[in-house]
């Protein structure tokens, strides 16, 4: 059962009445049944693993916090690290593990046949995996363990991120969890506007990018440079789109609930460089290995030859993490590169900006900025699509020789991308809604996303624009003046409400018109 499923627009009701028509003390029960329904709607089978990963953890918390010894502490850890990993490594990564090995071997001419196991990759087991760690790493730091085994199994398994995150932290989930909520317009309007926004991404934007990208990448001998760079762009548009409109889907489900969930997204492509763009970009993943990696290796702490070797340790492991296979270890890398760079030139930038008395945050440099910013992510974008190490030599290989003008070149791209002209002012509309709602969150006009709590431990870069406050009625000394400021502020509420629910009925109407729309690119991670 998916977001974009007829079966969670029954479902997702049907939970939130009963939820708050239930007493209090058994809200977690109810909602425990309902996530454990919707993981099982997925495979039956793979319930007993997530079962079996919450109950070590759990046990591993409580046994931890129990003990004064710290080396006992530490091998309580360590065990808990080897099975909840080991599990991961196991049904994610030992096919990818066993085939790059026997290719290795084969390189000096041994000859020896591909073996792959028929292992079922648990949908979501990256995410849950990673939340069960920093529950356990959490405690081992100080944290108090959670001994109620329900709630902290409802935070294990919470259906609308338990398949693609956000990754939570126990201090924002659990208490949330155990708190008393009542159904409130504020909270049921905001969830529905970020629903709406989420499943605009996913079924209106990024299916309809897809399908372009897919051509270019399917038949990638056909295309020229001007092509692939196109597919690249689309491609980075619809990625974007399709985790943040899940992870838009999520947070607005819970928060009809009451429950605020981590935002995951802070409009990365308003990005100034890379280190502001991993800021922005899948917040919960980013945040997880800054605390629970880069930090532990030292951090910036050692000197800069140590800090670069962290920024590759961490982005090469956060490559891997999406997914088995080399082309993603290839992105990791780039990211490490492109932060290298950025780490040696930081100084010598700002410098430069002051000798030559360059605003650094005007206007046309946090534009050029951007650009740059983008180009890059095209660049990994496309590493990232690839199916292969050989397919990426080939995208290269396109970008920088099969380059042309004219006419024909065009008509040659736009057949690589089996884009018409019609789909050229689809994709224009496309973008202008696109670059609307960049707009809204930019300069504050988004309220529902204001109340979503900050990542754990995060110190975000300042927006290049500060946001301007709205007019407060408080401020406004004649009655008059005040009513018409109700009356602008409704107005305002009800348009909003209005879109959302316009921006749904599309959504769904894309839904059961066809076939259907396509699963979430992260559902493979």
């Amino acid at each position: 059962m998916t977001f974009n499923s007829l079966q969670f627009l029954i479902f997702l009701p049907v939970v939130i009445l009963v939820y708050f028509l239930l007493p209090h003390k058994v809200r977690w029960v109810w909602l425990l049944i309902a996530s454990y329904y919707a993981y099982m709607s997925w495979n039956v089978w793979l319930v007993f693993l997530i079962l079996g990963t919450t109950i070590v953890s759990y046990v591993a918390g409580l046994l931890i916090a129990r003990t004064e010894r710290k080396g006992i502490k530490k091998l309580w850890l360590a065990l808990t690290l080897i099975v909840c990993l080991g599990t991961l490594i196991f049904f994610k990564y030992f096919n990818f593990l066993l085939g790059s090995v026997i290719d290795f071997l084969n390189l000096f001419a041994l000859d020896i046949e591909s073996v792959a196991l028929d292992i079922i990759l648990p949908v979501g087991i990256s995410f849950y995996t990673f939340q069960t760690l920093s529950y356990v790493i959490d405690v081992y730091r100080g944290m108090a363990p959670e001994k109620h085994f329900g709630y902290y199994a409802l935070f294990v398994s919470y259906f609308p991120q338990l398949v693609a995150g956000p990754i939570e932290r126990p201090e924002n989930l659990i208490p949330q969890l155990r708190e008393k909520h009542s159904p409130n317009r504020e909270d049921l309007e905001a969830g529905f506007r970020i629903m709406a926004v989420g499943f605009f991404r996913k079924c209106v934007v990024a299916d309809f990018l897809g399908k372009f990208v897919d051509s270019v990448f399917s038949d990638m001998a056909s295309a020229n440079s001007l092509a692939v760079i196109a597919a690249g762009a689309l491609f980075a548009v619809q990625l974007y789109c399709d985790f943040a409109g899940y992870s838009e889907i999520a947070m607005g489900s819970a928060r009809m609930m009451g429950i605020k969930l981590m935002r995951n997204f802070d409009r990365p492509y308003s990005a100034t460089s890379m280190r502001d763009f991993i800021r922005r970009w899948h917040i919960s993943l980013n945040t997880w290995f800054r605390d629970y990696l880069y930090i532990p290796l030292g951090g910036s702490r050692k000197g800069k030859a140590r800090q670069i070797l962290n920024v590759f340790i961490v982005y090469a492991l956060c490559g891997l993490w999406h997914g088995a296979n080399w082309t993603y270890m290839c992105w990791g890398l780039f990211v490490a590169v492109i932060m290298t760079i950025e780490i040696f030139l930081r100084k010598r930038y700002h410098a430069m900006c002051d000798k030559l008395k360059i605003d650094n945050n005007g206007v046309i440099v946090v534009l050029i900025r951007r650009a740059i910013v983008f180009m890059l992510c095209i660049i990994g974008a496309l590493m990232f699509r690839a199916q292969s190490i050989a397919q990426i030599g080939e995208i290269f290989a396109k970008l920088f020789t099969d380059i042309g003008f004219g006419a024909a070149y065009l008509d040659s791209a736009l057949g690589a991308l089996s884009m018409n002209i019609s789909d050229l002012l689809r994709l224009a509309l496309v973008l202008v809604c696109m670059l609307k709602l960049y707009d809204m969150a930019e300069f504050g006009q988004s309220s529902a996303y204001a109340a979503q709590p900050a990542p754990a431990k995060s110190a975000a870069e300042p927006a290049p624009y500060a946001a301007q406050p709205l007019p407060s009625s408080e401020l406004i000394s004649s009655p008059d003046a005040a009513a018409a400021g109700e009356r602008s502020l409704y107005a305002r509420r009800a348009i909003s409400l209005g879109c959302s629910v316009l921006a749904i009925a599309l959504a769904w109407f894309i839904l059961i018109s066809s076939s259907g729309t396509s699963a979430f690119v992260y559902f493979q991670f």
